[in-house]
């Protein structure tokens, strides 16, 4: 009670404006960060218990249950920024030769990956070892009809940018289409670069054109 009276305004009259009357305390007391693009008390909630999961994070680990110590190893990972630098983007080249490479970044892939490639068991792959649903979204949760049991859900999953919007609109919704894009473009020739097949922007420019018009495809 006493946070949402310091949040409001009580010198402003409700009858001529209702929004500063209620919110004015809190827009005198908080500036929205640069870094964000909205400010409100659970983005506050968010960013003062992510310092408290960093100091538990840190601390030493003996005697942790071992969900504790998974996600202090996860953690340390993350910080490691100098290991993580010296890989580079050996990870990466490793996830995708675990789901059949990525054809835009290959020199051949038609011939030596795509006879034995299957769909369903790189889609699977990709949900177990990468929690990453493409075209199919699986999940267990409480079954609507009865709560008391757990089922399987089919689902769309979200697209590659936010919502369909972004795919069909003009402005700046076009713009951030443009972007994506040239983005998609950016890292195919990196990964191409890394595991150094020869250059050929022609190439890459037009599949992914095509990994574009397919991502419209399915947001339509």
């Amino acid at each position: 009670a006493a946070r949402i009276i310091q949040n409001m305004d009580p010198t402003a009259d409700p009858c001529k404006d209702f929004y500063q009357y209620a919110c004015g305390g809190w827009l005198n007391r908080h500036v929205i960060p640069e870094t964000s693009s909205r400010y409100s008390i659970f983005d506050i909630l968010r960013d003062e218990l992510e310092i408290i999961l960093k100091g538990v994070l840190e601390t030493s680990d003996q005697g942790d249950r071992e969900a504790f110590q998974k996600a202090k190893i996860l953690y340390k990972s993350c910080m490691n920024e100098t290991l993580i630098e010296q890989r580079d983007s050996l990870p990466l080249l490793e996830a995708l030769r675990m789901v059949g490479d990525w054809p835009v970044a290959s020199a051949d892939w038609s011939k030596t990956k795509e006879p034995s490639w299957s769909m369903e068991e790189n889609l699977s792959i990709m949900n177990s070892r990468f929690n990453k649903r493409v075209l199919i979204d699986m999940f267990v949760w409480n079954d609507d009809r009865d709560s008391s049991r757990h089922i399987i859900y089919i689902d769309q999953p979200s697209l590659g940018m936010p919502s369909r919007d972004y795919y069909f609109n003009g402005g700046n919704y076009q713009r951030v289409r443009e972007a994506y894009l040239q983005f998609m473009i950016t890292i195919a020739k990196m990964i191409r670069e890394d595991k150094n097949v020869s250059k050929d922007d022609s190439f890459v420019q037009e599949e992914m054109a095509k990994v574009m018009e397919f991502e419209t495809e399915i947001a339509n």
